[in-house]
């Protein structure tokens, strides 16, 4: 792993409450799961951060390995990673993620 990327990496998730590394931004997602995950926060009206990774390929490939997941988008609540679009998808549908935005939001 790029050590320098890595501590970029580890400093934005501490530094936002929410933050979703995905293809494209909040504004134009650039896939349908990025699409998905954000129409979901959106449902929120909360505050959330986003890093567009399509055209950051080496930045891509260091939040799969800093996660230990291999697909975008990637979700980070308080600084944990939560998942992709399918979870968020899931924790939505069961109101679990109503309480871990919840959480973070009162924080």
């Amino acid at each position: 792993m790029n050590n320098e990327l890595h501590k970029k990496i580890h400093h934005l998730i501490q530094s936002h409450n929410i933050i979703v590394f995905m293809k494209g931004n909040k504004l134009m997602p650039m896939c349908s799961f990025s699409n998905t995950v954000i129409q979901i926060l959106n449902k929120f009206n909360i505050d959330y951060h986003t890093i567009n990774v399509s055209d950051n390929n080496i930045l891509k490939n260091e939040i799969k390995r800093y996660s230990q997941w291999a697909t975008i988008p990637q979700v980070y609540i308080n600084g944990k990673f939560i998942g992709g679009a399918d979870i968020i998808m899931d924790l939505y549908k069961t109101s679990k993620l109503h309480e871990l935005l919840e959480k973070s939001t009162s924080s």
